[in-house]
């Protein structure tokens, strides 16, 4: 096939994730948000159904109470509440069928997690195991279940089961988990998901006179790192009982052996591969290979002459930067399902299914990439474990591990000499190059015009024309500006459009069918990225259309200090994301208020929006990740009201060195906010803010009007609306 259709068959989806939705279920709908949410999958006999049964059982409005104290806010725009249903989904049928199939395997408690045997964080729709067998949508998140050892009766069995997932669901965890299911609240209930199974599994063992019970996982969908720390932990947990619990590997999934008696499985994506060219990547493969094998021999085996060394690589994103290839296989992601195997001879072997152009093939003849089917990467380490343990060789003969390997590619390979390290990859990637960077800068400049032309339009829609438009429509609206630019190759995550009390989600998703419509009157938050050619971007601004409160005005000005304060750092090489969270939240600790998500994420090179390994946050593992030159990382503080109003301002910043400031040998770093739309002038409260801050303020809007006047026409909203926007505070 030629480049063209490839390129095309790669827009057509990853823009196929730009207008997806999700949609509250009627009444009698027995599928939870989850079920229903799963890459559009909708068929027109169930949304006939769907749209039937609401005509039957909702003839009139719901009557709706106010989260925050009881009064009614029903209007024109909707309920503010994520669900307009009372009645609770039902997974009581699922469950029943999965304890089922732990019996057979003798299992107490069977953990279903959200990532892919890659630990991709956003999965293929048939990954998303945990979100068929509890209903929950979230991207984040585990689910337990158990199976009641002390109860007899084989043919009804009985258990409990939880959800845990971070702060940015908790809302969205209450609202989508039915009656079966208890939420876990990560860093605030005291139990932990590993603490729940082992006591539930502990109480068991007990109760049958300390027989031995067992823990049921996946081994391809946890990394073995998870997995060494669970088997810890019960180890920890047991010392001073005589309870028997262990941990076994489960190698049928047993998800995906029920499925199939409730839903269509979803088939696996084998999308064509794209190639990208010099002008977008700006180093070639054989120049990046060269630098992984270095690095791996500089770090691991400088004092091995005589060794032959393999590093399999497992995270997609990592596959795509090294093979300076794309794909569509998971939407919002430019991914392929891959695993890559390189030894430090001349040879690396692809496994993967996708089909790929002829010019992709010569690329691959001349780098000497081997291909082979995806699975077959299991079968291939089996004969190569038992080839090296057949040789009589003074080889020394080892193989590289990543951290995210799964526990069942470490049974794959524990018969030979294996470390497992983190993957090289994962830094070059973070680091961006000249062109990179220069490309970056023009993703900015082409998803700014397509933002400001579209909060231009929908304020003129709301305001002047009083007209109702919904917070998926008005979504849908910013993916056909966004394809009028070149090079536009799809949303880069799910748009968060999001009015009123649903901008306290923090990761809300507006439904295709019956989405809140826009309040002017209320603030809107717009959480929003593409993927071009050229780079990854993900911008979030939070507007009001009319006349916010004084409490909305002070609060948004809290966040937006916080978000200027990141931006004006200069802090010295070696410093993490992890010593600098506080200064975006200090101004909203002094009002006793925070939130519960990171302050900033790495963002991938037209890849991952959520790139690794740095981040700014509170999660320790940030303080390995030292900031560099070169990075490009967001910058997100927000305050969350429940029931009310959210608010989060998200620029994008790439991490340059600050020029002229060294200490003895340690140079210093500095910000640069490379995204370009303007704050909400109508929520700041300028008697807030120090001379500095709007100075900044001014500059940072004065910059915008200079790089973007050009592309707009001058007769057009989108112009009296930006002119108005940057206007000197």
């Amino acid at each position: 096939m030629t480049q063209r259709t490839t390129t095309t068959a790669t827009v057509t989806s990853l823009a196929r994730g730009s207008i997806s939705g999700r949609f509250r279920p009627c009444d009698d709908c027995t599928c939870s948000p989850g079920l229903l949410s799963r890459q559009g999958r909708r068929a027109s006999l169930f949304l006939r159904q769907i749209e039937s049964s609401r005509r039957k059982t909702h003839s009139h409005s719901h009557s709706r109470h106010s989260i925050s104290g009881g009064m009614d806010n029903s209007s024109i725009y909707s309920s503010d509440s994520l669900c307009q249903s009372n009645k609770e989904v039902n997974t009581s049928q699922r469950l029943h069928a999965l304890r089922n199939q732990m019996a057979k395997h003798d299992l107490a408690c069977y953990i279903v997690p959200s990532e892919d045997e890659h630990q991709s964080e956003y999965v293929a729709a048939i990954d998303q195991r945990r979100s068929f067998i509890s209903g929950f949508s979230g991207s984040a998140g585990i689910a337990c279940i158990t199976r009641d050892l002390l109860n007899f009766n084989e043919n009804h069995h009985e258990g409990k089961s939880v959800l845990s997932t971070d702060g940015r669901y908790f809302n969205q965890g209450l609202q989508e988990l039915d009656f079966n299911w208890s939420l876990l609240r990560q860093g605030v209930d005291h139990t932990t998901w590993q603490e729940w199974c082992i006591k539930e599994c502990q109480d068991m063992s007990e109760g049958l006179g300390n027989k031995e019970v067992k823990i049921g996982v996946d081994p391809k969908l946890f990394s073995y790192q998870q997995i060494i720390q669970l088997q810890n932990l019960i180890t920890n947990k047991l010392i001073d009982t005589n309870a028997k619990v262990i941990l076994v590997p489960i190698n049928e999934n047993l998800i995906d052996v029920i499925w199939k008696d409730f839903e269509i499985v979803p088939e696996r994506e084998k999308n064509n591969l794209l190639m990208l060219h010099y002008e977008y990547h700006g180093e070639e493969f054989q120049s990046k290979r060269s630098r992984l094998i270095e690095s791996l021999k500089e770090k691991y085996a400088k004092d091995i002459d005589n060794a032959s060394h393999t590093f399999i690589v497992v995270a997609l994103d990592e596959i795509c930067w090294l093979l300076n290839l794309r794909g569509s296989d998971i939407e919002y992601n430019p991914v392929f399902n891959a695993y890559l195997l390189i030894n430090d001879s001349d040879e690396t072997i692809l496994f993967c299914d996708n089909s790929y152009s002829n010019e992709i093939e010569l690329f691959f003849s001349e780098n000497n990439i081997i291909v082979k089917p995806y699975t077959e990467i299991w079968d291939y380490l089996k004969v190569y474990v038992e080839q090296l343990n057949a040789q009589s060789s003074n080889i020394d003969n080892s193989i590289f591990l990543p951290d995210t390997s799964s526990w069942q590619m470490v049974r794959s390979v524990e018969d030979i000499p294996y470390k497992i390290i983190h993957s090289p990859i994962d830094f070059f990637k973070s680091v961006k190059n000249e062109i990179e960077l220069g490309n970056a800068h023009r993703a900015q400049v082409k998803d700014a015009v397509a933002i400001i032309q579209y909060f231009s339009w929908l304020e003129q829609q709301l305001v002047e024309k009083e007209a109702l438009i919904d917070e998926y429509k008005a979504a849908e609206k910013l993916v056909e500006i966004r394809k009028t630019q070149k090079h536009f190759m799809g949303n880069s995550f799910e748009t968060i459009s999001s009015t009123g009390a649903n901008a306290a989600v923090i990761h809300y998703a507006p439904p295709r069918e019956n989405s809140s419509m826009i309040d002017p009157s209320k603030i809107y938050l717009c959480d929003t990225g593409s993927q071009f050619l050229e780079g990854t971007t993900d911008i979030t601004r939070t507007l009001h259309f009319t006349k916010p409160t004084q409490e909305q005005m002070d609060n948004y000005t809290a966040v937006l200090k916080g978000n200027l304060a990141i931006e004006r750092l200069i802090v010295p090489e070696g410093t993490t994301g992890y010593s600098i969270d506080a200064i975006a939240r200090q101004f909203l600790w002094e009002r006793g208020l925070d939130y519960r998500h990171g302050t900033g994420h790495g963002i991938g090179s037209f890849l991952n929006v959520h790139e690794g390994p740095i981040g700014i946050g509170f999660k320790p593992h940030l303080a390995n990740f030292p900031l560099q030159v070169g990075n490009i990382i967001s910058n997100e503080p927000g305050y969350y009201k429940d029931g009310e109003y959210g608010i989060r301002i998200e620029n994008d910043m790439a991490i340059k060195e600050a020029e002229g400031l060294q200490f003895g040998d340690r140079k210093f770093l500095k910000f640069e906010n490379i995204t370009l739309v303007p704050y909400c002038k109508k929520l700041i409260n300028i008697k807030m803010l120090t001379i500095e801050e709007i100075k900044q303020i001014n500059g940072y809007h004065a910059r915008i009007w200079d790089k973007l006047v050009q592309f707009i026409q001058p007769q057009s909203i989108t112009f009296k609306w930006l002119k108005e926007e940057v206007k000197p505070l």
